[in-house]
């Protein structure tokens, strides 16, 4: 990715499904460039949170900018633009192959009329190149499994080539060696490529082992943000995840 790294901001922003509300007063500022972690309980609001920043939080009030601008005056072509996201779950009903799926990541960038250009074509290459698909290349992504799949949505992203990238449990069907993987690959396209990265993860010790700044929701507001250390407090982790700190601690050693 080569791209002018884009800021988000929240501000007042609570959210609602069927009129019962879900996040309650968010106010979160991330920096151009960072990489940060959302973690919490189930239902704590942590995808809830992504959505309002790709502005598809429908019952939302409060203020989300992205790159400044509220999300709600941007097109989607204006926000897939600025933004990749990479799903927790994602169904193919069709047949396509695994290169066809990444391309589609061009689709922010594609000529109207000409389609798929040589740089387009390029920047597929190298997402292939960059998240390890080449021994996919060629297959129905239909009969993938849900661990390959997951990493074809990565790839999709990466060739999309947004300056923010948000994840929702991007290893969640993954073995451990390509969980790590693709913990390195976030770290480096943050660290090289200055793209700001956004995951929601449940691995607390994977969250804290790759990320700098971890933001802990719990019922639908942020309890905690800053470095693991401080973020992972022993008191917090009893009260917001209801586990012994010492499993992880342990399990981030």
């Amino acid at each position: 990715m080569t791209a002018v790294p884009v800021g988000i901001r929240l501000t007042g922003v609570h959210v609602a499904y069927r009129g019962r509300e879900v996040v309650h007063g968010i106010d979160l500022a991330i920096a151009p460039g960072e990489r940060v972690a959302l973690i919490g309980p189930n239902g704590a609001g942590k995808s809830t949170v992504l959505r309002c920043v790709t502005g598809m939080a429908h019952e939302r009030t409060g203020t989300v900018l992205l790159g400044g601008v509220a999300v709600e005056s941007l097109s989607r072509e204006a926000v897939a633009r600025r933004v990749a996201v990479v799903p927790q779950q994602a169904t193919v009903p069709f047949a396509i192959r695994v290169e066809e799926l990444v391309a589609l990541g061009r689709l922010p960038h594609e000529h109207p009329l000409l389609g798929l250009r040589a740089d387009d074509r390029a920047a597929v290459s190298r997402a292939i190149d960059r998240v390890g698909l080449g021994d996919l290349v060629g297959r129905d992504a239909r009969e993938l499994s849900l661990g390959e799949r997951q990493l074809v949505l990565l790839g999709m992203a990466v060739a999309q080539d947004a300056p923010c990238l948000l994840l929702d449990e991007p290893t969640v069907h993954l073995d451990l060696r390509h969980q790590v993987a693709t913990m390195e690959l976030l770290a480096e396209l943050n660290a090289i490529d200055g793209v700001t990265v956004v995951a929601v993860l449940h691995d607390v010790a994977l969250a804290a082992h790759f990320f700098p700044r971890l933001v802990v929701l719990d019922r639908g507001r942020i309890v905690a943000d800053g470095p693991p250390d401080l973020a992972l407090a022993p008191g917090l982790v009893r009260r917001v995840f209801g586990v012994d700190p010492a499993l992880v601690a342990r399990g981030a050693g």
